[in-house]
Formats: structure tokens, C-alpha cells, sequence
């Protein structure tokens, strides 16, 4: 499989451990920073009608918990990307675009379950 882009930070831990087991599993990819080359709306609206803006929006990390009450309460889908917009920190990561579709976090069994369909 080829084509391969993996969304997110590069300093995050779950990062680092996404693109170890792409590089020792030998899967080539291309690695966007969200962080400094930012997002556009269209990957962030195909994301979350994917797979549901609760599970794209990242409510337990420090950028999302600082917000002020009035940014946290009636969230919904357009309100949610309105915020990783303005800050793509709050994007759960990685997201690894598939081509066809989308892998969400990092969880090893899931990468090896979706290279081996």
C-alpha cells in the first residue's frame, strides 16, 4: 500500500509510535504536521462524517481542557471543527489516511488488521 499520509503532531508520543511501526513494518508514508502546516476544513469535515466529530475531537487533551466553559458547551460538528480549526492540537491523532478511509489513534493490532485486509 502506498500513498499513505499520517496526520498529527510530531512531538506527540502516540505519533512516534504510529510512525515506528509504519517505518518497522516498512509501510512508506507521508507525514503531515498539523501542528505547523495547520488544516484544511474539508480533511476535518470528511473525518468527522467518518467517524463521528466525538471521536476526531481530542476532549482530554490540556488545549481542549483550557478553553472556556462558553467554547466547551453545545458542541456539535461545525462548532468542533470551528476549534481544531483554530487549534489542531485538539485533532486526535494520528489520523492515518488509508486512501479509502481512515484509522483514528494508534492501536497496533488496528494498523496490522488494516495492512493486512
Amino acid at each position: 500500500m502506498s500513498d499513505l499520509t499520517l496526520y498529527g503532531i510530531k512531538a506527540c508520543d502516540t505519533m512516534k509510535k504510529a510512525r515506528m511501526w509504519l517505518d518497522e513494518n516498512d509501510q512508506s508514508y507521508a507525514f503531515h504536521d498539523y501542528k505547523s502546516a495547520g488544516i484544511d476544513q474539508a480533511h476535518l469535515e470528511q473525518w468527522c462524517n467518518e467517524h463521528g466529530w466525538e471521536k476526531i475531537l481530542n476532549r482530554a487533551g490540556t488545549t481542549f481542557r483550557k478553553l472556556d466553559d462558553v467554547s466547551k458547551t453545545d458542541l456539535d460538528q461545525t462548532k468542533a471543527i470551528t476549534l481544531m480549526l483554530a487549534q489542531p492540537s485538539m485533532i486526535k491523532r494520528p489520523v492515518l489516511d488509508l486512501g479509502e478511509r481512515t484509522l483514528i489513534g494508534f492501536k497496533p493490532e488496528l494498523y496490522q488488521a488494516a495492512f493486512n485486509s
